[in-house]
């Protein structure tokens, strides 16, 4: 184990360096033999195992069901529920992309050696939108900053595009969300552009934030994101329009399908959303955790959630 007082308790080492320690010590020994000792012994090479997490509300678990239930209420009453996140930013270029695809013996892929940014292709962000009951999404690939502002206006291209076609007599939709990120709980300005969302379309915008920890449980990812990431196994993104593309090729046997578009907006990182502002959204928060479920509504009359 090492010195106590010093960080580093143990290295991993493999059987024959054991070995050679222990034939060191005088003990007669080789490299397979030791390794046997060690198993009998009880020890083993073990990985990793996610189970630690910070703190978290006590309330956390009740949140699941809670969400759950809204859901299952509003598609009974024909409205439409979106679950909403952000995937991992990709680098644009000749770069090694992680797993394998079929080719010609030896002749693979070339990519760059150092993953260094390409300063004119940069990284693009794809923010994701799943239909929970139709199992279909959408995905605005950004190439600017992962803000608010990116966020709800890939809900709002969804919405012109699908969702208004899809639902045509809902007046309200659910949206859920992590409690981080550009759609986080605490962000003003999600709840900013939201409200302006909510004014443009007449929609009632019902919000459910996933608490602390449970953003595994959100549907987009092992419903959408885990397939996008197996349409490109061992394919390097060397353009914008390859991402659109593959993204756009992802299908489940289950049926999944999924729009793409590219968004070459600009959004502005560090805006702030003042106390003013604040005050002048029309939004009424639940009595159960109101910092993770609200909804806000139009503060004048738009085109009730018809196109």
């Amino acid at each position: 184990m090492g010195d106590p007082m010093r960080p580093l308790l143990w290295v991993s080492k493999s059987r024959e360096k054991l070995a050679a320690a222990l034939r060191a010590m005088n003990h007669a020994v080789r490299a397979k033999p030791s390794g046997k000792s060690l198993v009998v012994r009880g020890s083993s090479r073990q990985l990793n195992r996610k189970t630690k997490e910070g703190s978290h509300n006590p309330d956390r678990a009740g949140m699941l069901p809670h969400i759950n239930r809204q859901v299952l209420a509003l598609q009974a009453a024909g409205q439409s529920v979106i679950s909403v996140d952000t995937k991992k930013k990709e680098a644009i270029g000749e770069y090694k992309n992680g797993g394998s695809d079929y080719r010609a013996a030896g002749c693979p892929d070339k990519v760059k050696v150092h993953d260094f940014v390409d300063q004119e292709l940069g990284k693009v962000a794809p923010y994701g939108i799943y239909d929970v009951a139709l199992n279909a999404g959408w995905v605005s690939v950004g190439i600017d900053h992962d803000t608010a502002e990116f966020a709800v206006n890939s809900i709002r291209r969804w919405h012109e595009v699908v969702g208004c076609v899809r639902y045509p007599e809902a007046d309200r939709l659910l949206i859920t969300a992590d409690g981080g990120g550009s759609n986080g709980s605490r962000v003003r300005l999600w709840k900013f552009e939201l409200q302006k969302l909510a004014d443009e379309t007449g929609l009632l915008l019902q919000v459910c934030h996933y608490p602390p920890g449970t953003s595994k449980w959100n549907k987009i990812e092992h419903r959408m994101f885990s397939y996008i990431t197996q349409t490109w196994p061992g394919k390097p993104l060397t353009s914008r329009l390859a991402v659109v593309e593959l993204i756009a090729a992802t299908t489940t046997k289950t049926g999944l399908t999924v729009c793409c578009e590219l968004d070459e907006n600009s959004y502005a990182k560090g805006i702030k959303v003042t106390d003013e502002e604040m005050a002048t959204l029309n939004i009424e928060t639940d009595d159960w955790h109101p910092e993770w479920n609200y909804t806000i509504k139009p503060r004048r009359s738009g085109c009730s959630g018809n196109c």
